[in-house]
């Protein structure tokens, strides 16, 4: 495959550090690495013809995200689960689908579907004044190997089942790269599914435990 990188582009808990009110928990302000906005990554497939640009949730913060990292196209956006801190970004790619003239596949599973259609139905369904920016896609059965296309090339996929407290949320296997965000249980599929990989990218909140993640 073509190079390949990794852009954590947010890996904050839920209110980000420090949180609104200033509260930086149990993290070090006088620490430049600890101050973090929400979860997102992005995954990029560099090729001869290009970049494949492959988004992993919608954070609050998304915006500010793209423009630090500089990012300037998105071929497909990834969900994991449905929650705000995951999703709640999601109008800042109507920049991207006006750019590319066209509406950007979403791969998602179909809770997260519903509750996203439910919310933000302008986002997927044109209303007057505002022209629909994502095509939504249901993700295919986990273990299913599938790709998402763009100027760098194939960028290779296969979703697993993860535990996130009392719900389900969806983790990514994007070639030598898995991401697991807001997790906190895995069964033996998943590990199957993570096995072997470069990169593992896995939610880890806090050092004591804690009832919905890792």
């Amino acid at each position: 495959m073509s190079e390949l990188d990794v852009v954590i582009l947010g890996s904050g808990s839920s209110g980000g550090v420090p949180r609104g009110d200033g509260d930086w928990g149990a993290c070090d302000p006088a620490e430049p690495k600890n101050r973090r906005t929400r979860c997102s990554a992005l995954i990029r497939r560099h090729g001869p013809e290009g970049i494949t640009s492959v988004l992993i949730d919608t954070s609050p913060d998304l915006r500010a995200q793209m423009l630090m990292a500089g990012v300037r196209h998105v071929d497909a956006v990834l969900y994991t689960h449905d929650h705000a801190d995951q999703t709640h970004g999601i109008d800042d790619l109507r920049v991207f689908a006006m750019r590319a003239r066209r509406r950007i596949p979403a791969y998602l599973d179909l809770a997260t579907r519903a509750a996203l259609e439910g919310r933000f139905r302008y986002i997927f369904d044109s209303v007057e004044g505002y022209p629909a920016i994502l095509e939504p896609h249901d993700i295919p059965a986990h273990g299913v190997n599938w790709s998402v296309s763009g100027p760098g090339g194939e960028v290779p996929v296969v979703t697993f089942d993860q535990a996130h407290g009392p719900i389900r949320s969806v983790g990514y296997r994007l070639g030598p790269v898995a991401y697991s965000s807001d997790v906190s249980d895995l069964d033996d599929a998943a590990l199957e599914a993570v096995a072997g990989c470069d990169l593992w990218v896995v939610d880890a909140l806090r050092w004591t435990a804690h009832p919905t993640h890792a």
